[in-house]
Parts: structure tokens; C-alpha cells; sequence
């Protein structure tokens, strides 16, 4: 929180008075008095959601607004922990210390590119294909991003149907007092970092204008780490009277990762910078165009129309293989294997109307927010492409056909209302549904596969309910909760058999739930706070079982293998102090407590299936705590911050002594401390400084199954960036 005090001149007209008058005649002289108040602005890097957000009903739904301008974090590295360490419960993933992609979770979920969320931009879905592959390969520069707005699943009948629920990063935008405004935010540090983001923004009468360009570049905390991005944006809005508004925008970016490969559990103790491969590169490409226009239809109904799009690629050439395997010469041909090469493409489209409405029947004050989505989405996904021998990034192919050919193609329906309304004077309910109307339908080839036994179609129809409510007793604060429905589509990657000796059944169905809520906020005097406890309820989770088919061979049969429930608090608690006139004290703790265990089910290992009821869910810790203690003295304000995060397991059947490949087995706890210190030169510049990791811990925060590759990747040791900001 940053605090800056100001005083205020108000000059007050009144009769003048003089004791020596002997007259009180309003045509004598007037005096003028001067009154100073003297008062404070109080900057608070934390916020929640208005109970009308746009056309959103948010009331009684469990929010958390960033303003990431009062963030004391390390922005241009996206450090997860630093930008969210005031939401309590969220597990952040770190795949790579560069800050390529965002990769969080919250209650018990899974943080792989934040993929149980809805991802947005300025209200834009960015998942690169929520029926397919709902991870968000975009990768928005921080430093464009003004606020970012995080709701739990509790509003998902608004804006889909994710269990995690949305995430929305809201750019900045001219402020409309100029013709012309220039920032520049240049990076340096650690690892060769190095980083300039630069943006150009007004207003010129009816119009607003804003656009940015990013350049960053970066070697790792391992040895052959390397990172080239760029991304750009640009919108344009136009507001020919106070009822029309319209939006035309455009995003982009692009990265090239050198991925180190995956470590063992031995060689993470001998060496954690070390790396298995130098020949691994990863690159996204992303375009997300979109068009609004908002009508304000009356005083009390708005219209919205959204048009957008995800289009782009997902590029890979590796040496696939586990951290066992060496990737060395050959003796004979000295040259290296040949690689695999993957390409997929995401060509996603959605359009959405949308509708807010005031009305009231008698006395009874309502609002009411619905709405219909299209979503056409197409996936073409080619892998297993034999790739050449060489340590560069190529895609080239050295023989043209691609071990798969696949398209994954949706189309989809959603329509939606949902209504706020008093039911007394300080109580609100809301009730509302969503209908999900579509099918995906796989095609295309495998060359290891019958294609009459690829999967061909499944259906999401969906009716989904819900309802939350608001209770402001006094002035202490809301109580607040709710309870909604929600599904997650069968993603491709789970649909599509790795050998002849798998095979997907055939009624695979759609994962589906419910989070369930109930919390007490608010603020008194020094203190502010959000307490919340949850229950999310998760069935039809994916997974593996070994049968014996109608031939007698026993393959691995790819299905829904049990249902699991997370139960857990959340607790956030603030307490401001001023100490003078210039200097203030912040302490907070953001902390949750999580019990994540599967209710029913079983998994394949080895030629058998095990029960995993009881057993603990993947990647869900018991704590997460992030404490921090915030000081500021005049210009500068710096942040001490604490975060320690609980052991988890790598696999259902909570393993704890880790394989030969380190895929699985225990992932200790581990905690971490940050310095961040932000010093306001001036109005126009602003100097930070980041010490990231400072007792430089070794740790790791998940083994994943798939990608970057199965194995430990490990976190970033001791680092730090210095950043020079400048506004014109």
C-alpha cells in the first residue's frame, strides 16, 4: 500500500465581520477566509470486484482485484507468488523463472498455463481452445496490464463453465487528458536479463488510442536456458455519443524457450542448475483480435456485443525423452537422434452478446445479466514429425508424414442469465443458469493407430445452476457465498492413444462439479479482512485402468477413473498503521488450508488397478501461506515477503520415494523470501528493485507427467532485477 498525503485549499465566501462596524449592511465590504484540510489518498495494491462489474452481476462472488502499478513484485519475470501473493490459495507452478506463462491454480486445481481458468484480456477469452486445449499459450507483458480481476468458480454461469474460474487481465488505456502519452519501463538483471516495454497512448476528442511493444531477452537458472519474447497490442475506441462505445484491439506474442530438459532426484541434489538437453525448444505464437461494441440501450439496460478470435501455433522440437536417457552422439554416425517435431494450431472463435438490465417489480430493485456465446473452434494437431539431427531450432521434417494428423473441431452453444435482486434492505440473492449445447468431433489419421478406432465425437450438453447472496449486516463487513455448477471438456490430449496398446473408451464423459462457498469480508479501522471456506467437488476425473480387450491382450484403458472433493479455508487478513506523516506499516498474511482427497476411484500401475480412495489429489497442498510485511517512508516503499508452500504428491497413488526418472514421488515443502522496493523519483519516474529468493532455497514446485517432460524443473536460485520506469 502506498500513502501520500496532500492538502486541499477551499476558499469559502462569507460576510465579513468587524467589531469595529457599525453597520451590518450587505453592501459593505466581503471577506474572503482560507480554510486548510489536511487529509491522505490511501494506494492499495488490492481491491475486490463492484457488485456490477461491466455487465457482470459479481455480488456475493468471491473476487480479487490487483492493481498491479502498486504491486511491489517482480513484473517483467511474472513471479506468481510476488503479483498474487495477496490471494490466499494460490499454487503457482514455476516452469521456468523467465515468467513466460502464468501457471497458477487455486483450490486443489491444476496450474499447467493456468488451464482450469478462463483466461481474458480486457474481457477477451485468451485459452487457446477451451474444448481442446484450454491453456493459455498467450503471454501478456505485465507491464500493459493495469489490474488484474480474479474470480472462484462461484460466478461461472456469467462467463463459462471452468472449475478454477476467471482471470481477467484489464490493460492499461490512455487517460484521456492527452494527446499523446509515452511509457517506458526498461529491465535488467539476473541471468542477462534484459527487457524494454514501451507504449504510446491518448485521446483525441471522440477517440482513444493506446499501443505498446515489448522486447525481452533472458538465460536461466540452467545451463543452456534461454529466452527470446516479443509481443505487441494495440486499441482503438471511438465514442460517437454517451450511448455507443466501440473497441477494436489486437494482441500478440511470440517466444522462443530453450527448454533444459528434466532432472533426476539425483541429479536436482548434485547440481539443480545443471540441464539434460540442449537441443529442447519451445515457441507459441498468438493473435488475439477482437471487436466490441456497448449500446446503452436506456438508463437502465446496457447491450454488448464481443467478436474475438485465438489464432496461432504451438511449435516444439525435442529430444523426448526421460532424464535417464542421455541425448549424446551416436559413435557410429556422430550425429545426434533425430528429434521430434510438434506443431498444433489453434484457429478458436466467439462471439458473445450480452445484456444488463435494472428493473424493479413494486419496490424490489433487481438486476439482471444474461446472454448467449458461440464458440467455433478448431484444432489441428500434428506430432511425432521426425525432426533432424541438429542443436538449432528447426521444424524442419526430413520425412513428410506426421506420426499424427489430427483435427479436434467444436461447436458450441451457452446461454445464460443470471439475477440479483433484495430481498431485504441489506440482503441480496442471485439465482441464475447456464446451458451448455454442443460436440467435438476428432478426425484425421495415426500411423500407429486403426483410424476406425479413433474416438470420433462427444457430446457437452450441459444444464447448469446456481445461486450466491450478499448479507451486509452492519458496517463491520459481508458475509457472502454461494454455490455453482460447472463442467470441463475432455481435452484433446487425453483423447488420443500413445500406442496400438492403448485404447480411449468410447463414452468418456466431460469432467463435472461444483464449488461451494461461504465467506465473511470486510474492513474496521486498521484492519481488513476475507475469510472463506469452500468445498469443490470434482467427478469424472481422467485416467488410466489396464483391461484385457475382446482379443485377450491387456492394454491401458484411457477413461474416467473417480470423483474427488477439496475442502478448505481461506484466509486473508490486513492490518494499516500510519506512523507519521510520511511513513506507514503494512502487515498481511494470505494463507490457506486445503484437504484435497479422492472419494472413489482407481488407476493403473504396473498390470494391475489400485484404489486411490482417501489417497490425497496431485499438487495440493495442505498450506499455503505468503506473509509480508510492507514499510513506507516517503517516495520509497519496499515489501518483505515470506512464502512457504506444504509437500505434495506427483501421482494419485501418493508415492514418496521418487522413481529412477524423478517423475514421481514426494515434492517437499519449501519457503521462500522476496525483497521488492519501489522508490518514486517523481511523478514521471519510478526506480524498483527486486531480490528474488534471497537464502537462495533449491526447490522444485511439481513433477509434471508431460510437458516440459517428466522430471524435476527445478526453480530459480537468488536473483534480482532493477527497473527504471519513466512516464511522459
Amino acid at each position: 500500500m502506498n500513502l501520500k498525503y496532500f492538502t486541499t485549499t477551499l476558499f469559502i465566501s462569507c460576510w465579513a465581520i468587524k467589531t469595529n462596524a457599525q453597520t451590518t449592511d450587505s453592501t459593505k465590504s466581503k471577506e474572503l477566509q482560507t480554510i486548510t484540510v489536511e487529509g491522505k489518498s490511501l494506494h492499495e495494491d488490492i481491491g475486490r470486484l463492484s457488485g456490477i462489474t461491466g455487465t457482470y452481476i459479481m455480488e456475493g462472488k468471491k473476487s480479487e482485484v490487483l492493481k498491479v502499478s502498486q504491486l511491489n513484485a517482480s513484473i517483467t519475470d511474472k513471479t506468481g507468488r510476488q503479483i498474487f501473493a495477496k490471494v490466499p490459495g494460490v499454487f503457482v507452478y514455476d516452469m521456468d523463472g523467465t515468467g513466460n506463462q502464468v501457471n497458477i491454480s487455486t483450490r486443489g486445481l491444476d496450474p499447467h498455463r493456468g488451464w482450469e481458468f478462463n483466461i481474458r484480456k480486457d474481457g477477451v477469452i485468451t485459452n487457446s481452445d477451451m474444448y481442446a486445449y484450454p491453456a493459455s499459450h498467450y503471454s501478456v507483458p505485465m507491464e500493459s496490464v493495469e489490474r488484474i480481476e480474479l474470480v472462484r468458480g462461484t460466478g461461472a454461469l456469467q462467463y463459462g463453465a471452468q472449475f478454477g474460474g476467471m482471470l481477467n487481465y484489464v490493460s492499461k488505456q490512455a487517460s484521456g487528458h492527452k494527446a499523446i502519452e509515452l511509457e517506458a519501463i526498461s529491465t535488467a538483471g539476473s541471468y542477462n536479463l534484459l527487457s524494454n516495454y514501451v507504449s504510446l497512448g491518448g485521446t483525441l476528442k471522440k477517440w482513444k488510442y493506446y499501443t505498446y511493444f515489448l522486447q525481452k531477452s533472458r538465460d536461466g537458472y540452467r545451463d543452456y536456458e534461454h529466452t527470446n519474447m516479443n509481443a505487441q497490442g494495440a486499441v482503438v475506441q471511438f465514442a460517437p455519443n454517451e450511448k455507443w462505445n466501440f473497441r477494436l484491439e489486437w494482441a500478440r506474442s511470440s517466444y522462443l524457450y530453450r527448454i533444459p530438459g528434466p532432472l533426476t532426484d539425483a541429479m536436482f541434489a548434485t547440481d539443480p542448475t545443471q540441464a539434460t538437453r540442449s537441443r529442447n525448444y519451445f515457441s507459441p505464437t498468438i493473435n488475439v483480435p477482437s471487436f466490441r461494441a456497448t449500446y446503452r440501450l436506456s438508463a437502465n439496460t446496457t447491450v454488448e456485443f464481443t467478436s474475438s478470435a485465438v489464432i496461432g501455433t504451438r511449435n516444439s522440437v525435442m529430444f523426448d525423452k526421460l532424464a535417464t536417457i542421455q541425448d549424446t552422439l551416436n559413435r557410429a554416425t556422430l550425429q545426434y537422434a533425430n528429434r521430434q517435431v510438434d506443431i498444433d494450431r489453434f484457429n478458436s472463435f466467439t462471439n458473445e452478446l450480452r445484456v444488463l438490465s435494472h428493473y424493479k417489480i413494486g419496490q424490489v430493485e433487481s438486476n439482471l445479466a444474461s446472454g448467449v456465446q458461440v464458440m467455433t473452434n478448431d484444432l489441428h494437431r500434428t506430432q511425432l514429425g521426425k525432426g533432424t539431427t541438429g542443436d538449432d531450432y528447426d521444424l524442419t521434417l526430413v520425412d513428410p508424414v506426421w506420426g499424427r494428423d489430427l483435427h479436434f473441431a467444436t461447436n458450441n452453444v451457452a446461454i445464460y442469465a443470471e439475477n440479483s435482486f433484495y430481498v431485504l434492505k441489506n440482503l441480496k440473492v442471485n439465482a441464475g443458469a447456464r446451458v451448455e449445447m454442443g460436440e467435438s468431433r476428432m478426425s484425421g489419421t495415426m500411423t500407429y493407430y486403426p483410424e476406425n478406432k479413433i474416438p470420433v465425437s462427444i457430446k457437452h450438453q450441459y444444464p447448469l445452476l446456481g445461486a450466491s447472496f450478499s448479507y451486509k449486516p452492519s458496517l463491520l463487513g459481508e458475509v457472502y457465498g454461494g454455490f455453482s455448477q460447472m463442467y470441463r471438456p475432455m481435452i484433446f490430449k487425453d483423447l488420443v492413444p500413445s500406442s496400438i496398446y492403448e485404447k480411449v473408451d468410447q463414452n468418456i464423459k466431460d469432467a463435472k462439479g461444483y464449488n461451494l462457498e461461504l465467506g465473511y469480508r470486510g474492513r474496521k479501522g486498521f484492519l481488513k479482512w476475507d475469510v472463506t471456506g469452500f468445498l469443490l467437488r470434482y467427478d469424472n476425473r481422467f485416467g488410466t485402468l489396464g483391461i484385457t480387450d475382446e482379443t485377450g491382450t491387456f492394454i491401458t484403458y484411457r477413461t474416467n477413473i473417480g470423483n474427488s472433493e477439496t475442502k478448505g479455508l481461506e484466509i486473508f487478513i490486513q492490518g494499516d498503521w500510519n506512523l507519521s506523516k510520511k511513513s506507514s506499516l503494512s502487515i498481511f498474511t494470505s494463507t490457506s488450508l486445503m484437504d484435497g482427497k479422492y472419494v472413489s476411484g482407481e488407476v493403473k500401475t504396473g498390470n494391475a488397478n489400485i484404489s486411490v480412495v482417501g489417497n490425497k489429489i496431485e499438487s495440493v497442498p495442505a498450506v499455503i501461506t505468503r506473509n509480508g510485511l510492507t514499510v513506507n517512508i516517503g517516495a520509497i516503499s519496499s515489501t518483505l515477503l515470506y512464502s512457504y508452500t506444504s509437500e505434495t504428491y506427483a501421482d494419485a497413488l501418493n508415492t514418496r520415494t521418487p522413481n529412477a526418472s524423478g517423475a514421481i514421488g514426494l515434492v517437499p515443502s519449501y519457503g521462500i523470501l522476496d525483497l521488492n522496493a519501489a522508490w518514486r523519483l517523481s511523478d514521471m519516474i519510478q526506480l524498483k528493485m527486486n531480490i528474488n529468493n534471497i537464502t537462495n532455497e533449491h526447490y522444485f514446485t511439481k513433477r509434471p507427467l508431460f510437458y516440459p517432460g517428466p522430471g524435476i524443473w527445478p526453480s530459480d536460485g537468488r536473483n534480482m532485477q532493477l527497473s527504471l520506469t519513466i512516464k511522459i
